[in-house]
């Protein structure tokens, strides 16, 4: 089975070949276009497939990390949504829960009030009501009235609807019915509903999912049918997959009729890929960390177990979002930020980037603000004449006077200011470690970090100094990790119900039934994609609450038939994951399964091993020695520092930092005090001085 995976970036298109059956492995960058993404996509698949002697139709299978929905939602560049709902709410995506984002600021902006997913002149109500514990219907659904609303946002040239109602978590005729009138009216929009997006309880977070999923459809739909045409014309006749943000791999189709999925998903393939590396090199307690042009994205895994995001922390841009996610935490970090003096005098670099388009100066496409590369290339770290493998040349001197520009204006020397721009970035990162670390009770120094990303193996070292982590695992191939992390992974898909039961008064009989009427679904819908129920396997999970309770835990269920046993088992489970998370637990306290979820996995052909390296010697490595510039002991000093192709470097030999490592997608900086060795596995592990 030959495949490839591709992941959309700021600055970069990355991509992996990978011949599952021999082993063949071959990456390629292109420069991302972001006016149209699939053009640099498919420029990168004709190149890779050329390059490595593959004809297309070979390719069974294209997987693909993309970045539309979440730039869109970023942007605020989606689709002209409108909204039918029930009669007294058209408000309630304005009105959210009243919680101030940040409680003493009188400045802040609440992004469901400033830049509404859907306009209020776009939300229309309808008589209609049904109501708890059933879903019983109190009102009937006014069709007429329906059929008014599409036919005032048909005129209103609305392109997209969400239909959400309440309470149809627990019976969706009414949504259901109001779309099929709806795309009697609109044959053209796109129109989605909240039971089908994401079908459970608290109607704020599911209203503003369904907005979100009809603010992002016709562009994300409208991505993935022209790739996936453009992909037939150049010859590939290989399924597309897209990365979802649950970890998992969707097929073109699910992501059209729901594209809320892909909200994180280049952010989680970087994660998978990670994880991937770090079971290679047999570490379970991970924190990946991928930097690229515009962004860092910071991921957990304990025990070689993913973190997930809850009810109260998903969000993107501001908005909450009601779907499982991998829990991933991004700031304006990479190497396309841009260095500034903001209009306090304080000295600041990103989240502002320079992105693809036009770049760092050190592009040489017209850029003329200092960035985060700008900084590293004067610095020495990287090399101008090996950018890329040497498929890019950067210019020296451009870099040199938009820093040196910069330190006029800090009144400061230039490679001070420099080091000042490297020093700044790597502290905002080592803070975004901090926060999903220290601050949630977890001690970064019993972790290994997986720096990755075009710029990650350059500022690994110090973020992890900064930190007290003991080692760095710096990937084969590093700037395509994303891309390769594409094709680890499975295909998968949720469902999930709401319960609302009570320990001490919990219905078995309903619980077992939905449980195996979610599995009959997710089967119907494996069946639907071609994927084998012999290859298909299920996973439940549970989320609880103590009663009173406003925000729940995920707890695992076994699979079959809940007995009053296993229910007791899970209780347990419950008691010990409260006390985990916040210190203490009310084992005498009733609990409440507030919703039930079963996740299906379908495999896939996925990348299991890579060839061992070759190897070599440090003198075979060695392409020269040049000066490079670090703080030791609170001062800049002028390091002799040797270049080393990574690809000559000898296996298991350790080598001292100072060290600069050359390869096509990636520098790795090897800082002084450091010491570097190849594992068998290709992985770079990079040792801090001082650590154990």
């Amino acid at each position: 089975m030959k495949t490839i995976g591709v992941d959309v970036g700021g600055t970069f298109t990355d991509l992996v070949f990978c011949d599952m059956e021999t082993g063949a492995l071959a990456i390629h960058k292109v420069s991302t276009t972001p006016q149209d993404p699939s053009q640099g996509v498919m420029t990168g698949i004709r190149e890779l497939c050329a390059d490595n002697g593959v004809s297309p139709g070979d390719i069974g299978y294209v997987f693909h990390g993309t970045t539309t929905a979440t730039n869109a939602v970023l942007e605020n560049k989606g689709a002209r949504a409108g909204m039918i709902t029930n009669e007294g709410f058209r408000d309630i995506i304005h009105i959210a829960r009243h919680q101030r984002v940040e409680h003493y600021s009188i400045m802040q902006d609440l992004p469901w009030q400033s830049r509404p997913l859907v306009q209020r002149r776009y939300r229309k109500t309808v008589p209609g009501r049904l109501i708890p514990p059933t879903g019983e219907e109190l009102v009937p659904l006014d069709e007429d009235a329906v059929r008014r609303a599409a036919q005032e946002l048909k005129e209103d040239g609305v392109e997209s609807v969400a239909i959400c109602f309440l309470f149809s978590y627990l019976n969706p005729a009414h949504e259901q019915r109001a779309k099929a009138i709806v795309e009697e009216v609109m044959p053209d929009a796109f129109v989605t509903t909240s039971s089908f997006v994401s079908p459970q309880f608290r109607e704020y977070e599911r209203f503003t999912t369904a907005s979100l999923a009809a603010f992002i459809g016709p562009k994300v739909g409208n991505y993935v049918r022209h790739l996936d045409g453009a992909l037939r014309e150049a010859g590939v006749s290989g399924d597309l997959r897209i990365m979802a943000s649950n970890g998992g791999v969707a097929t073109a189709k699910m992501v059209t009729e729901k594209p809320a999925l892909t909200l994180l998903s280049g952010l989680a393939a970087g994660v998978l890929g990670g994880a991937w590396i770090g079971d290679l090199v047999e570490r379970q307690r991970l924190i990946t960390f991928d930097i690229g042009g515009t962004s860092a994205d910071i991921g957990i895994l304990v025990d070689g177990v993913f973190a997930e995001t809850d009810a109260r922390s998903t969000s993107i841009a501001g908005f909450p979002l009601l779907m499982p996610m991998l829990d991933i935490h991004t700031i304006g970090a990479g190497g396309g930020s841009i260095a500034y003096v903001d209009r306090g005098g304080a000295f600041r670099v990103g989240p502002q980037s320079a992105g693809a388009v036009p770049g760092p100066a050190a592009y040489g496409r017209g850029g003329d603000r200092p960035t985060v590369t700008d900084a590293n290339l004067v610095l020495g770290r990287l090399d101008p004449h090996d950018f890329l493998g040497g498929g890019m040349k950067l210019d020296q001197s451009a870099a040199q006077a938009v820093i040196a520009k910069l330190a006029a204006e800090l009144e400061l020397p230039v490679n001070e200011t420099a080091e000042g721009v490297l020093t700044i970035i790597n502290s905002n990162m080592a803070n975004a470690i901090r926060s999903r670390t220290v601050q949630k009770g977890i001690d970064p120094r019993g972790f290994s970090l997986v720096a990755f990303g075009g710029a990650g193996p350059l500022h690994g070292a110090e973020v992890a100094a900064m930190l007290g982590i003991p080692e760095v695992i710096v990937p084969p191939y590093p700037g395509i990790n994303s891309a390769m992390g594409l094709l680890t992974t499975d295909i998968k898909y949720d469902a999930i119900r709401t319960q609302f039961q009570v320990t001490g008064a919990v219905d078995l009989d309903r619980l077992n039934a939905d449980c195996q009427a979610m599995e009959a679904q997710l089967s119907a819908q494996f069946e639907a994609d071609h994927i084998p129920l012999a290859d298909v396997s299920f996973e439940r999970v549970g989320d609880l609450r103590y009663v009173g309770q406003g925000y729940e835990l995920k707890i695992p269920i076994p699979a079959g038939t809940l007995t009053p046993a296993a229910l007791e088992d899970v209780v347990a489970a419950f008691h010990k994951t409260h006390a985990a998370e916040y210190g203490h637990a009310f084992e005498q306290s009733a609990i409440e399964i507030v919703n039930v979820r079963v996740i299906g996995v379908g495999r896939m052909p996925k990348l299991t091993g890579l060839r061992p390296p070759k190897g070599g010697s440090l003198q075979e490595a060695h392409v020269r020695t040049a000066p490079c510039i670090f703080r030791a002991n609170g001062e800049l000093k002028n390091f002799d520092t040797p270049v080393y192709q990574r690809a000559a470097l000898p296996v298991g030999e350790s080598f001292a930092g100072p060290a600069i490592i050359l390869q096509k997608d990636s520098t790795t900086v090897v800082t002084p005090g450091a010491s570097a060795v190849v594992h068998p596995s290709g992985s770079l592990i990079i040792t801090l001085g001082g650590a154990s």
